[in-house]
Order: C-alpha cells, then sequence, then structure tokens
C-alpha cells in the first residue's frame, strides 16, 4: 500500500496560515541557530458555524486548530501570539517536553497576556497522536485545542488514507436550551444508577466531531479496498465517548500514541484526554456508513459520516441513525500489549504513592491545598489509584509517559487513565527522567478547575 497524503506538513501549515486565519508573528526570542522558522499560533474570538447556528467563541482560527504535524526528533517551534483578552498558555498533551515548556500557568510558565507572545520550543524525539490545548481555565471546553501528529523516522504500519477526529462537548457561544446532546449544562446528565458509565455530571447543548454537529457531519472518504488509519481524539471537557463505525470493526494499533499489538473491536472507549489509532479495512461494496459518538451515561450522540468514493452514489444516514457496534466489543487495558514497553527494572518501584480519589478530591485534599508527590530523578514511581466516587476519572500525567500495571505485565504505555467507578482501581508505573514540577490531574476539566490536581516535583 502506498504512503498516504499528509493532510497539513510544516510547509503546508506556513502556506496555508493565512486561510487558516492566523498571521505571521515576530519577535520574543532568537530563532534557533539551525531550526526551522516557528510555526504562527493565535488565539482569538472567532464564530463557529454550527449547522447554520453562529457560536461566538475562542479559537486558534479554527475549531479544531490547524493540525501540527512534524517527524521524530525534529524541534518543535511554535511562536504563540495572544488574541484574547485574557491570558493564556499552550500545553501539548502526550508530549514530554521540558518542564519550562509544558504550558501551565504558575507551574512552569507565566501566562502569556493579551497582547503578548511565547515561543514553545522543544526537540520531539517520541511519534504519536498528541493534542495541543489551552491550559488556562476552562479555555479548552470554549475551542482552544488542535491535533498535534509526530511521525515516526519509518513507519511500519500500511495504510492508504488518514484522518484525524476530534470528538468534543459544545456549549459555547449558543442557547443552551437547544441541541442535540440534551438539557443543559450543569444540570445532571442521568440518573446515579450502578450500572451507568459516566466520567462527568454535565449536559452539552452539542456534541461535536472536528467542530461540526450532526446536521452536518465531518466527512471521512476513501475507496472501495482502501485501509484507513484514523486518529480518533477526545479533546472533550466532560464527556467519554464510545466511538463506531457501522459495518467496519476497529483494529486498535496505538493508545495515546503509543504502540500496541493488533486488537480488533466494535468500538472504542475513550476519556477526556484519550485517543487511539486505528485501522478500517473498507470491504463494503461502496455507500455512506455513520460513524456514531455516543456520550457514555448520557443521552444524544455526535458523529460523523464515512463516505465510499468511486462507488455508487448514497444517501446519508440519518443524524440519529445509531451503529449497532456501539454496543459491541470493547478492548480493555489489559487486552492492549504494548509493544514498547518501558524499561522499568526489576524488583520493587522507589516509591510508591496510594490515592482515593473521590469527588474531585484526591485523598481527601484539592489542589492548591494539596500535598506535592516528591520525587527524585532517576526513580522508579508508582501510583495505585482507587477511584471510591460515581464517575470515572481520566487521570492526566504532564511530561511523563507511564505503564498500565496489568496481569501479562504488558500493560500498554499511556498519559492518561480511565480509573472506573465505586472502587475501580488502576495502577501506573513511570520513571522520573523529566526533572520539574508537573501536574497530574483529572482530565475533566471542570474536576480539575475544582482542585483535582497534584503536583509531581522533583525538588530543587
Amino acid at each position: 500500500m502506498t504512503r498516504p497524503q499528509l493532510p497539513l506538513t510544516r510547509r503546508s501549515f506556513l502556506a496555508g496560515s493565512a486561510v487558516a486565519g492566523l498571521a505571521a508573528i515576530t519577535g520574543c526570542g532568537a530563532p534557533a541557530a539551525s531550526g526551522p522558522p516557528a510555526l504562527p499560533l493565535r488565539p482569538g474570538p472567532m464564530t463557529l458555524d454550527l449547522a447554520g447556528t453562529g457560536a461566538r467563541t475562542w479559537g486558534y482560527g479554527t475549531v479544531p486548530g490547524p493540525e501540527i504535524r512534524l517527524r521524530a526528533g525534529e524541534l518543535l517551534r511554535v511562536r504563540v501570539q495572544n488574541g484574547l483578552p485574557d491570558d493564556t498558555t499552550v500545553h501539548w498533551h502526550g508530549l514530554a517536553p521540558p518542564n519550562a515548556m509544558d504550558g501551565v500557568p504558575g507551574v512552569t510558565q507565566r501566562p502569556i497576556a493579551p497582547g503578548g507572545e511565547f515561543l514553545y520550543e522543544f526537540r520531539t524525539p517520541v511519534p504519536g497522536s498528541f493534542m495541543y490545548h489551552a491550559h488556562v481555565g476552562m479555555q479548552l471546553d470554549r475551542g482552544l485545542y488542535g491535533p498535534l501528529v509526530v511521525e515516526p523516522r519509518d513507519e511500519p504500519l500500511a495504510y492508504d488514507r488518514e484522518h484525524t477526529l476530534m470528538l468534543d462537548d459544545w456549549a459555547d457561544g449558543v442557547d443552551e436550551h437547544r441541541g442535540h446532546a440534551g438539557g443543559e449544562p450543569g444540570t445532571p446528565a442521568v440518573p446515579d444508577a450502578r450500572e451507568v458509565v459516566s466520567f462527568g455530571g454535565r449536559r452539552y447543548p452539542f456534541l461535536l466531531v472536528n467542530g461540526r454537529p450532526p446536521e452536518d457531519p465531518a466527512v471521512v472518504e476513501g475507496r472501495p479496498g482502501d485501509r484507513l488509519r484514523l486518529r480518533v481524539m477526545n479533546v472533550a471537557a466532560d464527556t467519554g465517548f464510545r466511538f463506531a463505525i457501522a459495518g467496519h470493526p476497529l483494529t486498535i494499533t496505538h493508545t495515546d500514541g503509543m504502540p500496541v499489538e493488533p486488537v480488533t473491536v466494535d468500538a472504542l472507549r475513550l476519556g477526556m484526554g484519550e485517543r487511539y489509532d486505528v485501522l478500517v479495512d473498507l470491504r463494503q461494496r461502496g455507500g455512506t456508513w455513520q460513524i456514531g459518538v455516543q456520550p457514555e451515561g448520557r443521552p444524544g450522540q455526535g458523529r460523523a459520516v464515512l463516505r465510499y468514493t468511486g462507488s455508487p452514489a448514497s444517501a446519508t444516514p440519518p443524524a440519529e441513525s445509531r451503529p449497532a457496534e456501539l454496543d459491541g466489543r470493547l478492548a480493555g487495558y489489559d487486552e492492549l500489549l504494548a509493544t514498547e514497553p518501558l524499561p522499568v527494572p526489576t524488583g520493587s518501584p522507589d516509591r510508591v504513592f496510594d490515592l482515593t480519589l473521590e469527588g474531585t478530591e484526591i485523598n481527601g485534599q484539592s489542589y492548591p491545598d494539596a500535598d506535592p508527590l516528591p520525587v527524585a530523578d532517576g526513580e522508579w514511581v508508582r501510583l495505585n489509584l482507587r477511584n471510591t466516587g460515581a464517575k470515572w476519572h481520566p487521570m492526566h500525567l504532564h511530561g511523563h509517559h507511564f505503564q498500565v500495571r496489568t496481569p501479562s505485565g504488558r500493560g500498554p504505555v499511556k498519559d492518561t487513565v480511565a480509573v472506573p467507578s465505586r472502587g475501580g482501581e488502576v495502577s501506573i508505573d513511570f520513571l522520573a527522567t523529566n526533572p520539574g514540577r508537573w501536574l497530574f490531574h483529572c482530565h475533566n476539566h471542570h474536576h480539575m478547575e475544582d482542585g483535582m490536581v497534584r503536583l509531581v516535583d522533583y525538588g530543587r
């Protein structure tokens, strides 16, 4: 199979920046002696078209923002000029940059003031599917996010085309009494039933795929016989999703950008901040097929559509059409075997932290009035997570990848892990090889703002 045509390279990013609503930016720091020119990124007010409903919001010129794509080992250089009326930063979700480039205000950098600018610059040695998003308050919940893809030097997968799908819950700039996810933000989504999987307690008027609602769906295209690679990313603030394609199984190849032995499933479950790469073989004769995006624990549905090109045209499925595959087989973390496990030594970890997640607290504490998690450079660290609350918590560690502990001893390498509710337990190991002060927090942004955060602190 041929290598896919890449949708946005460094060259096309720069050439197309005007179209994306980005302005060329100068100043703030000398460029690297042999580095590439800085990519311009300008957060600012904008209007998002939601199938004819104009939503005033904030974004990076588009929602999602422009894809940033580079190869492993290359220097990422992004110059952010703040066109917002508020402070902002950019966090590189899933990457492990030097601490000063992590984009957390008050912890790793001073926030970028309105009219100010900041140059993010670091190397990206690890390939994978990542995201960038604002990390000030609830700015991610508006539209300040985008995809970031680091390609390997030698791609081991064979596929014909590639698409990135960003899943989001949306309320910004719209009448919250209308829409398709049901109800109003801030109201309980469903009864607190034990059998219900729920990641959050709010409802959103719209569920979006690549910034588009069900009435105006994003389109994934391929020809009969093609193999597609889909990079599926949950960037929502409060919603876990199931993802499935009618008539097409999914073969998982990566989770959070890190490779696993292939596993074929009917559907994916993605907590907020999680990403999955899947291969999809287009074995149907043609037609247009529903890509269903179901919120966990609440009514409504988002969607995109898969359209076969080079075959007879067919009608787009109704917006409410629900793929039966959403109720099919999921893969648990214990089934995902890392092909590149972390080089954890034998024996016992140097430090172990037992952390209880309850409500929006960790061990009964809320950040910033919370004890740090002290580590030392070079240590092997284990976090034992137990969730006693009613909501699943997707816990995200900045600046590191960790390995989920499973019976196989080869659990997936990730940066975000969903801890089940009502006594669910997950243990993760990481190597403390990136000094600094790093957030460990729930990627439900409402929970994070309520203080469900700890600092992993290497000390001074």
